[in-house]
């Protein structure tokens, strides 16, 4: 692997402009699940009665607030911190060389590690709003909350900042990403199969010269990719981005 690492290393250093996209894999070296996997699936199924699309649907949030939150608090709103991956991602804005993070986590890991420019296209978990007097929550006030967490000012029913299925994107948060992207010379995709959309669709507007995968497994994308590590990311990002 290590030859693959220098090559990463060498198109990092000749880069003038670097995007990253992101998904689940990033975070599951943070310890985090990926809800959309089967271990994760079932147990969603067994603990909750519902598959994790369902559990995580606009309909079903409003119809069934009580059970909406406790999956989501205890199976998304679990404690991480960010790994090598993040960092050196971080590393990488604070060179000059990265120009954005779009990812599609909700988990805040890479604001934590460092990241200024970031575009979650899925939301984030920190981001909490009252649906009737839109008053804004941290993330530890529904952390903290008792069952179904209710705004303080108002009364009103608190929905976390995330995309659930049945809703859109925030399209600020996607022109931002779509800009990274299209202005990048070399665009690296981690941690995804780039399988599920509209997020994936990102790469078609990528313009530049070098793609980058770095993904465990097989993605649409390998025939376009000018370099494919089958590696975990935060080990890879690791060692390729020194500090």
């Amino acid at each position: 692997m290590q030859s693959l690492i220098e090559e990463l290393r060498e198109i990092l250093e000749k880069s003038r402009v670097i995007a990253f996209l992101g998904g689940a894999g990033v975070s599951t070296e943070s310890g985090l699940p990926d809800f959309r996997s089967e271990g994760s699936a079932a147990e969603a199924q067994r603990r909750f009665g519902y598959p994790p699309e369902t559990l995580l649907s606009h309909d079903f949030f409003l119809r069934h607030p009580d059970i909406f939150y406790d999956y989501y608090k205890s199976m998304l709103l679990v404690p991480a911190a960010p790994n090598p991956a993040h960092y050196a991602l971080a590393r990488l804005e604070a060179k000059g060389k990265l120009n954005a993070v779009v990812t599609q986590n909700i988990d805040n890991l890479h604001q934590m590690a460092g990241s200024k420019r970031v575009y979650p296209v899925h939301g984030n978990v920190e981001w909490n709003r009252c649906m009737n007097c839109n008053k804004f929550f941290p993330g530890d006030y529904i952390r903290n909350s008792q069952g179904v967490p209710h705004c303080d000012a108002c009364g009103g029913l608190i929905k976390p900042e995330v995309v659930l299925y049945g809703e859109a994107l925030d399209q600020q948060i996607w022109r931002g990403a779509v800009a990274a992207i299209s202005s990048a010379d070399t665009l690296i995709v981690g941690g995804t199969s780039l399988c599920v959309y509209p997020a994936a669709s990102l790469l078609e507007y990528f313009l530049g010269k070098t793609l980058v995968l770095i993904n465990k497994g097989d993605t649409a994308y390998d025939e376009r990719a000018d370099l494919i590590i089958r590696q975990p990311i935060g080990q890879v990002l690791g060692q390729a981005v020194l500090a």
